[in-house]
């Protein structure tokens, strides 16, 4: 019998990737291409959903190019997206409106307030588990519809689709108009209880309900391809976050995940019922498989870690590529007394502060750009050390132990950093991409590939545990200061 593969689409941030995997969850062929980022504005991101389609079709037929394979010899594909970027499209001809606005985007910080003048946060995240923040997609819808009377109109009319980039893409590729549960939990549009769109939330929004897609389990059969991927069951699709959850084979109540990418963002699976946070956590869907019970997650988001790495290099010329940073931060013990908060956007879980912007503090004339190297690795750890903080605080035994993934975990110092300032320790997998593998195993699952869950946990190995080796009381005293630097990035916007 001729071996069969699942293929995944990941939309990201920067780029989009097609990754193929084969019945063990390894991986066969790989191919990736960038999209431009735009900056209209100070604090406004924005992409070109035509382009990011292009790009797609582009990886989709270079990852089957690079394994000698065609369509026919893939079972299904799933999809993992950005999950907040936000866009519309006309309804008849599928054309964009516009850019899509992307997560990252604050454009929306006049209209929170506006927002928590009408219903605090209490309100919101009894209804959709997430507090009031530029982060989320209803924001940005309102406020594209609210910039142009004209688009008013015509959504109000039905003539236009609203969409995050896991309905763009099913769109695309079958003709259809959905978004899985965990996509729809980052709306603020979704009741978190019922798993549909709440008449409440959307009145408070200010979005008609015509222009919204269906909400979908995570794992189920869409339809079927076209173009380049004709007649095959694209039967999946998960929020990026939520597909590593999956691809990390945290299935359990407990278990937990931190992605490393331009972001990071931390998800403890938390059950059958959702958590609703008293420390700054998102309550959020982890994933829904066919008609199963949903399971949801606690998610601490962080807005800038990988991108930090790149602003040094783009933006100051520090390093000349991301991989150089680890040479330069290896060449020194500490960080020189110096700490970066990359507070570009605001400060997301667990503080929420759209007012905060970035600093970098004790600075004196020893620090050389060897210390700013570690400082960066360093904001990143702290950063995911105060989400494990607020988790801890929650309800439940503390984390034992963290599985690590994304583009940074392939620098052993930071996860040694990361682990020392946890003090738990980290874990890296032999498959990192596990962004990609989760969609891939979510699809797989809907078609037969994989019989079951347990198959699924049989293929999770280990690569590299790295153990903590700090002093409590260095630990400690680091901790102090990066909780002063944070305080310092407050109230500037």
């Amino acid at each position: 019998m001729t071996e069969r593969f699942v293929a995944a689409i990941d939309q990201g941030t920067t780029s989009s990737r097609c990754i193929i995997f084969d019945p063990a969850g390894s991986v066969v062929a790989a191919a990736q291409a960038e999209h431009q980022q735009h900056f209209p504005r100070p604090g406004w991101v924005e992409h070109d959903p035509a382009e990011i389609w292009h790009r797609v079709q582009q990886v989709i037929r270079a990852a089957l190019d690079h394994a000698g394979l065609s369509r026919a010899d893939l079972s299904a594909v799933g999809i993992t997206n950005q999950r907040e970027t936000t866009m519309v499209w006309d309804s008849a001809t599928g054309e964009p409106v516009g850019n899509a606005v992307v997560w990252q985007d604050t454009r929306t910080d006049r209209l929170i307030r506006d927002l928590a003048a009408e219903h605090d946060d209490t309100w919101w995240r009894e209804r959709c588990g997430l507090p009031l923040a530029t982060y989320f997609s209803g924001p940005k819808l309102r406020w594209l519809l609210e910039q142009d009377p004209k688009l008013r109109r015509r959504a109000d009319n039905g003539e236009l689709r609203f969409g995050t980039m896991d309905s763009w893409l099913i769109w695309q590729l079958t003709g259809r108009h959905v978004t899985d549960v965990t996509n729809a939990s980052r709306t603020m549009l979704m009741n978190l209880s019922t798993l549909d769109w709440d008449d409440e939330l959307l009145a408070a929004m200010g979005v008609p309900r015509a222009m919204l897609p269906d909400i979908v389990p995570s794992s189920q059969l869409y339809g079927e391809a076209g173009g380049d991927l004709a007649g095959v069951p694209v039967a999946a699709a998960l929020g990026d976050q939520q597909a590593a959850l999956f691809g990390q084979a945290c299935f359990a109540p407990g278990e937990a995940k931190c992605t490393y990418g331009t972001g990071s963002f931390l998800l403890l699976n938390t059950g059958s019922a959702p958590v609703r946070s008293e420390h700054g956590l998102l309550s959020t869907v982890g994933y829904q498989l066919g008609s199963a019970a949903p399971v949801y997650a606690l998610e601490g988001s962080i807005a800038v870690t990988g991108a930090l790495v790149q602003w040094l290099r783009d933006n100051l010329g520090i390093i000349d590529s991301a991989a150089q940073i680890n040479e330069l931060a290896a060449a020194v013990d500490d960080n020189g007394g110096c700490y970066i908060v990359p507070a570009f956007s605001g400060l997301f879980a667990p503080h929420w502060r759209s007012d905060a912007r970035g600093v970098i503090v004790g600075l004196t004339s020893y620090v050389t750009r060897h210390h700013l190297a570690r400082a960066a690795l360093e904001a990143t750890a702290w950063q995911v050390a105060d989400i494990v903080e607020a988790m801890n605080d929650e309800p439940g035994p503390p984390l034992a132990m963290l599985k690590v993934d994304g583009g940074m975990t392939a620098s052993d110092l930071l996860l040694q950093i990361q682990a020392d300032v946890l003090d738990v320790p980290v874990v890296r997998p032999t498959v990192t991409e596990t962004t990609c593998l989760g969609a891939a195993y979510a699809a797989g699952l809907a078609v037969g590939f994989w019989p079951d869950q347990a198959a699924l946990r049989e293929n999770w190995r280990v690569d590299r545990r790295f153990e903590p080796a700090m002093r409590a009381e260095r630990r400690d005293a680091e901790r102090i200061r990066w909780r002063k630097a944070v305080s310092r990035t407050l109230d500037w916007a």
